[in-house]
């Protein structure tokens, strides 16, 4: 091979590595794009505002920030008989609107194959605020909190692992996370938080009681209400605290025991602790709505507000247990009325919330 030949392909060489490289910066038509940088996922923030008169939410929203895609998610599950085994149970069936969330139909919780559970089902509002679920206190956080009805054997009979599985295959469902999480990956974490989401924007805060106490235009309550409100605060006011109307501790109010079930006596509280100081006693319930949450107590043994003042002028039982607030006159018991009665019962009418009972962002879709 000649010294030309050399060269020649020496330069042929260089040429060919100079014209790949150029193909690495640049194709055909000009320049390369860089690869275009993914974009932000940001649901839609939804406009959660604390009622004027309310103290500052118990629940932590700085875990679980509420978007619009978020509660619309755990709306459409709470309406949806995926949740439970047979398709039939949703958290609507125990949780009905007209009855503020609460279930007028039975005295105690009932749910797949028509089975009978223990307790009466507590009506769902201001959860934001509230620091420990069920009678008992049992569930200390509202993202876990549907776990327990989910899983419980008489009332939706599934399981929550079983859930996510019809959730993942569900046509509906992985565009509805999409929108709220940013991919159609369905977790654990995300199911409970959309719940949450959405039971978080129940608030219950504009009654006719809250308007008054919030000196709005217009806003008055009659003489026999304000006697109640006053009756109220001398009587009931020690457990029904604030404007939550619960101090959210567990008392023994002095109801005669029942057996919960065929074998066994409820024992609230205790139940959970194992403290003999907890002996029969439950959570004190929120009084807003109590109007419209019949039956009563954690058995559901009353049917009628009138049934309850009855136990209390009448039938409390003095136990060691027993909340002393019922014993302050020596002996227990409230002593009230005729007028009083009626002028108290006038009073807890005045908590019942029908806007938030109608609100249709609370409604099926």
């Amino acid at each position: 091979m000649t010294r030309w030949q050399h060269v020649g392909i020496l330069a042929a060489i260089v040429f060919y590595g100079f014209a790949v490289g150029c193909q690495n910066d640049s194709g055909k038509d000009g320049p390369v794009e860089p690869e275009p940088k993914p974009v932000e996922f940001k649901a839609t923030p939804y406009n959660w505002k604390k009622p004027a008169n309310f103290d500052d939410p118990h629940y932590d929203f700085t875990k679980n920030p509420l978007t619009v895609e978020g509660v619309a998610l755990g709306k459409t599950l709470f309406y949806d008989g995926i949740l439970s085994r047979d398709g039939a149970i949703t958290c609507a069936f125990c949780h009905q609107s007209f009855s503020g969330f609460a279930h007028n139909d039975h005295a105690l919780s009932h749910g797949i194959g028509d089975k009978i559970g223990t307790r009466n089902v507590p009506g769902i509002q201001n959860v934001a605020w509230t620091r420990a679920f069920f009678w008992d206190g049992g569930i200390v956080d509202l993202d876990l909190l549907p776990i327990a009805p989910i899983q419980n054997p008489v009332e939706m009979g599934d399981s929550l692992a079983n859930v996510l599985k019809k959730i993942r295959a569900s046509g509906q469902y992985p565009a509805l996370f999409k929108a709220a999480f940013g991919t159609e990956e369905v977790t654990t974490e995300r199911f409970l938080k959309a719940l949450s989401q959405f039971m978080l924007t129940m608030v219950s805060a504009n009654s006719k009681y809250d308007k008054y106490s919030r000196k709005e235009t217009g806003a008055s309550l009659t003489e026999s209400e304000l006697r109640g409100l006053a009756l109220f605060k001398a009587n009931c006011s020690g457990c029904h605290t604030g404007e939550l109307f619960t101090d959210q501790s567990f008392r023994n109010n002095g109801l005669r025991m029942q057996l919960a079930n065929s074998k066994d006596f409820d024992l609230g509280r205790y139940q959970i602790t194992l403290n003999l100081d907890d002996y029969n006693k439950f959570r004190v319930p929120s009084l807003r709505n109590v109007e419209r949450t019949s039956p009563y107590m954690h058995d559901g043994r009353f049917q009628t507000l009138e049934q309850v003042l009855e136990h209390y002028i009448n039938d409390v039982q003095d136990t060691p247990q027993l909340d002393p607030l019922l014993k302050k006159s020596g002996k227990p018991g409230i002593a009230l009325t005729t007028t009083d009665k009626a002028d108290l019962l006038a009073f807890l009418r005045t908590l019942t919330d029908d806007e938030y009972i109608r609100d249709r962002r609370f409604q099926p879709d």
